[in-house]
């Protein structure tokens, strides 16, 4: 009897945190500065199932899509991956969500991260 009450406190504590989560689904802009200084406007296009965040970045250069895509109360993090020259290389985003806008940090390898802010389309 205790066991299924433990359990049933469980299954609503889980629940609680997923229903937490903010509903980020949809479009997002950003302007992104280029190695040049150049900025360069972005859409994040998001899907969340539960704390499960999967979509696609899209550039002028086309579309990447995400991997690892996780939502934790008001923290985003996910991944992309791309092939340059026989290299893959990895880029981690992590966002803080604040209404309407995301506060991004992306970083590459050793370089420095990139800072800019990523607002709804409505």
């Amino acid at each position: 009897m205790i066991r299924k009450m433990a359990l049933a406190v469980l299954f609503v504590a889980l629940g609680t945190v997923s229903a937490l989560a903010a509903d980020i689904s949809g479009k997002w802009t950003a302007d992104i500065a280029g190695r040049q200084g150049t900025p360069t406007t972005t859409t994040f296009t998001f899907a969340v199932s539960g704390a499960t965040v999967t979509g696609k970045i899209t550039t002028p250069r086309g579309d990447t899509d995400i991997s690892d895509g996780k939502i934790a109360g008001d923290t985003l993090t996910f991944s992309t991956s791309m092939s340059m020259n026989g290299n893959t290389m990895t880029q981690t985003y992590t966002g803080k969500i604040d209404g309407d806008t995301i506060k991004f940090s992306r970083a590459m390898g050793d370089r420095p991260a990139t800072e800019f802010t990523a607002t709804k389309v409505k």
